[in-house]
């Protein structure tokens, strides 16, 4: 067997540094198109392949950054289907008003940006899911892969996270800091939700439902905290409060069972306002004419429904980006006071709501 070429054999080919080599094989936009292009010309006609256990013994670090996301599809639980055993071809009938629980378009966008981030910063990113039982084995395991941890609030306990940020940094997505010394990355809930009732407001609604999200959320706590202070003094305006679960399915069950249509419903986030649409849509009944209906988010999914989704857009992919940042940023000065960085939100008028 030939003996596999080095990092040293790439830098004598291309007529550069093995920093250069480095540099380029960590953060190619960090170096110049010409030297980067002789780099990889190397690479490619050595078939070098970097070891990242001898980058990661050299630099003492793994240059994994791991995101810790809630499960949503328990594979380990007793309804598992076994993979098949051969290939085969099945007709379904697909129907409508059911969704899997594996469909959460904000986590998607979330993981988007922070792959963008870590790539551009060198960095691969190991993702990681689970509930219940398995969450703290599953959080000490990925804590000992990686140089730092990004985890979606509430997701994981504070003394699990305090564990882990002993070893390594450790940052806290979509809620504000309180009395805990991690750094956290959230957006602008509570001023956000406001200006959207505001606006339904504006609109003549004054008979409004508020589906919530699930009660250890802390977006929905602080958006819950700006619908109140839109309607709070406001005279001659009712309001109803319905708990959801931030799914498509909840919002359509929650919309179908109204029986005295309000004059607007406000969605915690734009999944339940999409299940909303479907329940209208299924009784006919118009929106925005027989009620206004505004989500939070601003997924994609929102700017294709019938009608169209008034919502609040937060900046989900630079929120995955921000939470590396934060990372990389405590990994090269891990004595720097912990910080809080709110990211701002826009109100986008469709049809939904006039």
């Amino acid at each position: 067997m030939a003996k596999a070429p080095t990092v040293y054999d790439v830098a004598e080919r291309a007529g550069v540094s093995i920093a250069s080599v480095s540099r380029v094989l960590r953060s190619p936009d960090s170096v110049k198109e010409q030297t980067r292009e002789r780099v990889l010309e190397a690479v490619r006609h050595l078939g070098y392949v970097p070891s990242a256990n001898a980058r990661g013994l050299a630099a003492r670090r793994t240059n994994v950054i791991g995101l810790f996301f809630p499960g949503h599809d328990d594979v380990a639980g007793s309804d598992a289907q076994p993979l098949a055993a051969s290939g085969g071809v099945t007709i379904v009938r697909d129907d409508p008003t059911t969704e899997p629980e594996t469909n959460n378009f904000y986590f998607d966008e979330v993981l988007r940006g922070a792959e963008i981030e870590a790539w551009r910063r060198g960095f691969a990113l190991m993702v990681a899911a689970g509930r219940g039982a398995s969450r703290e084995a599953i959080v000490n395991d990925i804590a000992g892969r990686v140089d730092g941890l990004a985890v979606l609030a509430r997701t994981v306990p504070d003394e699990l996270l305090t564990h882990v940020a002993r070893r390594i940094p450790v940052v806290v997505l979509a809620a504000t800091r309180g009395t805990d010394e991690f750094d956290h990355v959230s957006v602008n809930n509570a001023p956000g939700m406001r200006a959207m009732t505001e606006h339904v407001l504006g609109a003549g609604a004054r008979r409004l439902l508020y589906i919530a999200g699930p009660e250890d959320s802390p977006d929905d706590a602080e958006r819950l905290q700006g619908f109140r202070a839109a309607v709070d003094g406001v005279s001659e305006v009712t309001v109803e409060l319905i708990r959801g679960d931030f799914s498509r399915v909840r919002g359509r069950e929650i919309a179908l069972g109204v029986d005295t249509l309000p004059d607007a419903i406000v969605c915690s986030n734009d999944q339940t306002a999409l299940g909303v649409l479907d329940a209208m849509g299924r009784r006919s009944i118009s929106v925005p004419d027989d009620v206004m209906v505004t989500g939070f988010d601003g997924i994609a999914a929102g700017r294709h429904s019938s009608p169209r989704l008034t919502t609040v857009h937060q900046p989900m992919v630079e929120l995955g980006r921000a939470a590396i940042q934060a990372l990389t940023a405590r990994l090269d000065d891990p004595s720097m006071e912990a910080r809080s960085l709110v990211l701002p939100v826009q109100v986008v008028l469709r049809e939904s709501c006039p």
